[in-house]
């Protein structure tokens, strides 16, 4: 068949929104017990639901439909739920409050006090009690208050570690005699320093003396783990990267098990995280991540070799395992995420829950190129390159295609080449994108994440627009059609780029911060002095918060910006949306603004991504002067 030609932007893709949007099921939180597989499904109505399949091979439904399993913990959540010995307790979304859920029964709430919050949780058997983080939003005049506690069954509460800011991975030895867990505080965020302790828990559920094990206010620990013969494993950057380290029971000090440059660990944002799991007490699986790419291996942790296993996927994730099978979250450019299960002995792989069925050819999905480009201080950034895709349609002859420039949130987080719909929706339409792994993004070790100390908003807006630049420098993209979208952080890195810069010709953004005095002032706790390492102390250095804040500098903006804001976002207020909407709406300047009630700091609900997407396209459209290939609701543009 003879592609039609038709300009970029206008291509009739197969990949519409509700396809990217409304049949796709996120998948995480692996659970074990006994032969029994649990998970999480995050559903595109923003519901949460546990999924059990049985040693034999049945998979139920566990939650009730009345029931939603996410906690607001640090508002980003994970550790919702725990499972033992059939007996499901989780963390109810719209009280906060923990239920427990015996096999074919309805959920019992079993905690009692209100305003509290609860997540990361450990069963202890010798004291039939759960070891859970709580956070305490009892007084809306203070701060909340993070501590470790047994909560017994009848509801009773102990706390057990108290006095630091944050707490996570409270996790108890095979014999059940010691707790570790991980502690930090303000300003650090886990993954610029944090504390590994141990204690010992005595006869009425307390714990005796604690022991500092490793970390320090500039060494990240990340995922503390009890071998089955009683060594600590944990996951240090105190070489600049994230690597597996050991000490054995009975022992002080510390080993490393394999040196080497790449990245075993990942910002915590959230509870839960894994990136290994012991099969016996001689072998672990585990995933690293170099240059952007995630790797599977076993490490044998008596002989310290380290094997890498060959599997089809770039992205793995959520490790855990029973004796010799594995389980993870894996997904590659042309396969979505799926949960997976592995024989660790044979290697054999097979699928257990697929995030989406894909039944598009795969001749559609555009392969992402891994792109390393200059920017600012002779150094290096890096990102991966979509470049337009649709075997029906062709551009005409000398047209090049306008360019999407993806900004990530985090700012630590990273993007990966998975095989993401919501890219591959504009690739199929003709547009190019460009997704950028900025200086500040893990994967690449500890001094490329710490680029950004002290500099958001500046080395990682540079690295956007130098990653622009340098397509447009390659003659692949259209110099006049470039865009910029982001969320969260990454909202706010498309803000400053085209408050501060003038290259990009359209922007959309999701969520976005423009005032960074607001968001130091009325942010909740987790992030409430993150900004002291991106920027600096606040109140003492106002002058950089006003500097970087795109809300000061409406003036600058010269190009047509499309905002997206929930309505009900904890991390970023909704009037920093409205505000800067109004100011461009005064200036006479393009501009758009979509809100969203229910919606939180990342929209859970299909409906609202798919109005979401729908009205970007709509918005490039009008503004890049191309005629849509289909019917879309439109979007009240102002001042267009």
């Amino acid at each position: 068949m003879t592609p039609q030609i038709a300009p970029y932007g206008a291509w009739i893709s197969p990949i519409s929104a509700q396809e990217v949007f409304a049949k796709a099921v996120g998948l995480g939180g692996i659970r074990t017990d006994g032969a029994d597989l649990y998970w999480c499904e995050y559903r595109p109505d923003g519901r949460t639901v546990i999924i059990r399949r049985s040693a034999g091979g049945m998979v139920t439904e566990i939650t009730p439909v009345a029931y939603n399993v996410r906690t607001r913990v640090h508002e980003y959540g994970g550790g919702d739920y725990l499972v033992s010995g059939g007996v499901v307790t989780f963390s109810n979304f719209s009280d906060q409050q923990l239920y427990r859920q015996e096999v074919g029964e309805q959920p019992v709430r079993f905690t009692r006090l209100d305003g509290m919050r609860y997540a990361d949780m450990v069963w202890d058997n010798a004291h039939s009690q759960i070891i859970a983080v709580r956070e305490d939003h009892t007084d809306p005049a203070r701060q909340a208050i993070n501590t470790l506690v047994g909560i017994n069954l009848s509801g009773d509460e102990l706390v057990l570690v108290a006095g630091n800011d944050f707490y996570s991975n409270p996790r108890l030895s095979p014999s059940g005699r010691h707790l570790c867990w991980l502690t930090w505080n303000h300003p650090n965020m886990p993954w610029d320093g944090t504390e590994l302790w141990v204690a010992e828990l005595l006869p009425d559920g307390s714990l005796g003396s604690h022991t500092l094990v490793a970390g320090g206010k500039a060494e990240s620990i990340f995922q503390p783990e009890w071998s089955p013969d009683g060594s600590l494993y944990f996951i240090s950057d105190r070489t600049g990267w994230w690597n597996l380290y050991r000490r054995h029971a009975g022992q002080q000090g510390t080993d490393a098990l394999y040196p080497m440059q790449a990245e075993f660990g990942q910002p915590q944002w959230r509870f839960g995280m894994t990136s290994y799991a012991f099969t016996s007490a001689d072998r672990l699986i585990c995933t690293y991540t170099r240059d952007g790419r995630d790797f599977l291996a076993h490490l044998d942790t008596k002989k310290l070799e380290l094997h890498r296993i060959d599997i089809p996927y770039d992205l793995i994730g959520d490790i855990h395992a029973v004796q010799n099978q594995a389980y993870f979250i894996a997904g590659s450019a042309t396969q979505p995420t799926m949960l997976v299960q592995m024989d660790v002995d044979s290697q054999t792989i097979s699928i257990v829950r697929r995030g989406r069925e894909v039944t598009l050819d795969p001749v559609y999905f555009s392969i992402p190129q891994a792109v390393e480009f200059p920017t600012e201080n002779n150094l290096t950034s890096y990102g991966f390159y979509y470049p337009p895709k649709n075997p029906d349609f062709k551009a005409p002859a000398g047209d090049l295609p306008p360019l999407i420039v993806k900004s990530h949130g985090g700012p630590t987080g990273s993007t990966s080449t998975v095989l993401q719909y919501s890219i591959q929706y504009w690739t199929s339409r003709g547009f190019a994108v460009l997704d950028v792994n900025y200086g500040g993004s893990t994967g690449y070790g500890r001094d490329y994440r710490e680029r950004l100390k002290g500099q958001w908003g500046i080395v990682d807006v540079a690295d956007c627009v130098n990653g622009a630049r340098y397509l447009a420098s390659k003659g692949l993209v259209d110099t006049d059609r470039l865009a910029i979208r982001g969320g969260s952080a990454g909202g706010y890195v498309t803000l400053c780029a085209i408050t501060f810069h003038h290259v990009f010709n359209a922007a959309a953004c999701y969520y976005g911060i423009s005032d960074l005095e607001a968001m130091a002032r009325e942010t909740h706790k987790f992030e409430s002095r993150y900004l002291d390492s991106l920027i600096g102390p606040y109140p003492g250095r106002s002058d950089l918060y006003v500097a970087r804040s795109p809300i000061h500098y409406i003036d600058q903006i010269a190009c047509p910006l499309i905002l997206l804001q929930g309505l009900d976002d904890p991390v970023v207020p909704p009037n920093q949306s409205q505000m800067i909407f109004e100011a461009l709406l005064k200036r006479g300047m393009p501009v758009a603004l979509l809100t969203f009630p229910g919606e939180q700091h990342g929209f859970v609900r299909a409906e609202n991504n798919i109005r979401a997407i729908e009205a970007e396209l709509y918005f490039y459209s009008r503004i890049f002067g191309f005629e849509l290939a289909e019917k879309l609701e439109p979007v009240e543009i102002e001042n267009i």
